[in-house]
């Protein structure tokens, strides 16, 4: 068997390559893997990308495989899909989720991957963290039937919140963003969208997930009395202004934090495979396609990375495809 590899590595904050990389050999409990899709979560990994990362959140932010330290050279990543090449006869030949970098081959314990289920096609099974991380904001935000919801921020977290929100009776979801564009996404996830300042307000909840002080000042502007805003967005090393002055004690509202780090205390029962088994059986719903808006070849990934994060390639999941001619074709 092959053991010879390709990793993509932040070399300098803005400066990414591909090195060469030697595999162990895998132990009794271990699987090879073969890469075929990993996505880029245009937020935090073109954060990562930049440098962005707060020294005092180095070890939060570290992802389970990472290697090297912040900011930079560092290996990260964490939305990989591939097939297992060796291991327990159970998952050999088993296409499989995991939290791994942009790898071509890679060799974990078998207990860091999770089977894909028939359902979902491998390319789509990227988006698996993503929605564990909507699945996590909602055991948080513990939305009612018949709420009237808004999710402020149409990137890849905020739209997968919505999407999931889709499927509950009797609810009012509507996607805000500032770009219109945003407005195809939320008729294919099957909700309602507006500009900021069209937005419908007496919301019961909001959850945010723009990552901007403007879309957390209209996230409280959209609440009933007595609403809570779930803030999902991230700012990295920004400094970011809460306005809590005006009508926000009269009214009597609450800004709640959720982050996917750790399982909601509501569902503190649940583990984190179950979390994301369940992320993966959502993603048999064929709407969710929408958030994948854009593929290249693992080898593009050192000049696709700056135009991702510069916005000169808008995106919401940023798809990398791994072409090995070797192992034939990937569905």
């Amino acid at each position: 068997m092959n053991r010879a590899a390709r990793a993509f590595w932040l070399d300098s904050p803005g400066r990414g390559e591909i090195r060469e990389v030697d595999l162990p050999e895998p132990g009794p409990d271990e699987v090879v893997v073969r890469a075929l899709y990993s996505g880029i979560s245009r937020g935090t990994e073109t954060l990562v990308f930049r440098g962005g990362v707060p020294e005092s959140q180095h070890t939060v932010m570290r992802a389970p495989f990472q290697e090297g330290d912040f900011p930079a050279p560092v290996k990260y990543g964490y939305l990989s899909v591939g097939v297992v090449e060796e291991g327990p006869e159970s998952l050999t030949g088993r296409t499989v989720f995991c939290l791994y970098p942009h790898q071509t081959r890679y060799v974990v314990p078998a207990a860091a991957v999770t089977p894909v289920p028939e359902s979902v096609p491998a390319g789509r099974a990227v988006l698996a963290g993503t929605v564990e991380t909507a699945v996590n904001a909602l055991w948080d935000a513990a939305p009612l039937v018949g709420d009237r919801i808004a999710v402020v921020g149409g990137g890849m977290v905020g739209c997968s919140v919505a999407a999931l929100l889709a499927r509950f009776p009797g609810v009012r979801v509507q996607l805000v963003d500032a770009d219109p564009a945003r407005a195809e996404t939320a008729e294919a996830l099957g909700v309602g969208f507006a500009l900021p300042a069209d937005a419908g307000g007496d919301c019961d909840l909001v959850v945010h997930a723009s990552a901007t002080e403007q879309g957390l000042a209209r996230a409280l502007e959209l609440l009933r009395p007595e609403g809570t805003v779930v803030e999902l967005s991230w700012y990295g090393d920004r400094k970011v202004g809460v306005p809590l002055g005006e009508a926000f004690h009269s009214r009597r509202l609450t800004i709640r934090g959720s982050q996917v780090g750790t399982v909601s205390p509501a569902r503190a029962h649940r583990g984190y495979g179950d979390r994301l088994a369940l992320a993966l059986d959502l993603l048999a719903d064929p709407a969710l396609d929408a958030l994948v808006t854009g593929e290249s070849p693992f080898e593009e990934l050192p000049a696709v990375m700056p135009r991702l994060a510069s916005g000169d390639i808008p995106a919401l999941c940023h798809r990398v495809r791994y072409d090995d001619p070797a192992a034939g074709t990937h569905a």
